[in-house]
């Protein structure tokens, strides 16, 4: 099954690609890697705001995290033109905006790594690193940044 019947039976159509908001680029391809920037989730087109552990749950944590996937897969998109040339999702890296108490990085993340696992099969099994932070920009709950091969 194509990468994109995959998004179709799950009811995702690609957003296009975030202007970014600073001095930064979406993506960037040296050799067979493909580097995407950090996206922080959004809902309704705005930051999702949130502090995991203060006034957000983990399962929200969670859907927004899946959220930032979706947008990394279109930005991953625009990058190499097609999905179905996606090799491996090499690695996931995850800021969650974290009360000081708050342990649950992984399972937030998980929300991420969960959706690349259903469209990429074996290639979506990546490295991950998932942190909790202070702040991230626009008081967004979660930001990911990720890096793909491709052929």
């Amino acid at each position: 099954m194509s990468v994109y019947d995959k998004l179709q039976q799950l009811g995702i159509q690609l957003p296009p690609v975030s202007v970014p908001a600073a001095a930064y680029v979406p993506f960037v391809q040296t050799g067979q890697l493909v580097f995407l920037s950090g996206h922080i989730a959004r809902r309704d087109g705005k930051p999702w705001v949130g502090k995991l552990g203060q006034n957000m749950t983990t399962e929200e944590g969670a859907l927004a995290a899946r959220a930032v996937a979706i947008d990394l897969l279109g930005t991953l998109h625009a990058a190499v033109g097609d999905l179905n040339r996606v090799q491996r999702i090499v690695k996931v890296m995850s800021l969650v905006n974290s009360a000081l108490d708050y342990t649950e990085q992984h399972l937030v993340t998980n929300g991420c790594s969960a959706l690349l696992g259903e469209v990429f099969g074996d290639k979506g099994a990546h490295a991950r690193s998932a942190f909790g932070v202070a702040q991230i920009p626009l008081g967004a709950c979660v930001e990911i940044e990720m890096i793909a091969e491709v052929a």
